[in-house]
């Protein structure tokens, strides 16, 4: 009976041992638990990027959509009483009229591009009527679109050599029609998106006269 009594207390754990197990335990309750915070920020971070990219592409999307749809909308001006053409294109400024409108809503809508200074690159939209949409557009809430990037536009248009040509500036007030095609190009702010990219856009304009307003063609008396 004593040897089987000893034999019962030696094969039980020790103090020492149970504190000891306790503590690899814990430390490896300890790792773990940094893990899965690691996993899940990393899946959280990629997650933002993931949703931000998918608004920057569909952004992108819808502008060239828009210019795609780019209308000739004729109006009178009350000062000359003449008849022009809305399309007001710089190199870092659009606005013009398009049969495309994000809400869906019926008729056409005035669409106004530009980018700002270390903000990005805004976007406000305003029904068109058979006037100017200039007024309309300057009173729209302005929408940020792509953070943290700058713009760049140019128009290609025929010269009279029946060549292909890119400018920087298209006046529809002026051309009395709308440039063949336009290219965007967005930009990333370097010094604060390192890991976003450059976004373009090539979209070209098939209703680009207006059936009644014969265009003038691009020649020595335009500025091109």
């Amino acid at each position: 009976m004593k040897i089987m009594g000893q034999a019962h207390r030696q094969a039980g754990f020790t103090l020492v041992e149970i504190m000891l197990a306790l503590a690899l335990t814990a430390m490896l309750l300890s790792l773990l638990s940094s893990s899965v915070y690691i996993i899940a920020e990393d899946w959280n971070r990629s997650s933002d990027i993931l949703d931000e990219s998918l608004d920057e592409a569909l952004a992108v999307l819808q502008i060239d959509r828009a210019l795609q749809g780019a209308f000739p909308h004729s109006y009178t001006n009350e000062e000359s009483l003449a008849r022009e053409i809305y399309f007001l294109g710089e190199d870092d400024y659009l606005s013009w009229v398009s049969t495309v409108s994000p809400q869906r809503n019926p008729g056409l809508t005035a669409w106004e591009l530009y980018s700002v200074d270390d903000e990005g690159v805004y976007l406000s939209l305003a029904p068109a009527f058979s006037d100017n949409p200039d007024e309309r557009l300057s009173n729209a809430e302005p929408v940020l679109i792509l953070a943290n990037y700058t713009m760049e536009l140019s128009y290609l248009y025929e010269d009279l050599n029946e060549s292909k040509r890119w400018t920087d500036e298209w006046t529809g007030s002026e051309r009395l029609a709308l440039p063949l095609a336009v290219y965007v190009h967005f930009i990333p702010l370097d010094e604060v998106e390192e890991d976003k990219q450059a976004l373009e856009i090539v979209a070209p304009i098939k209703n680009n006269q207006h059936r009644s307003i014969r265009a003038l063609e691009a020649g020595p008396g335009l500025r091109l």
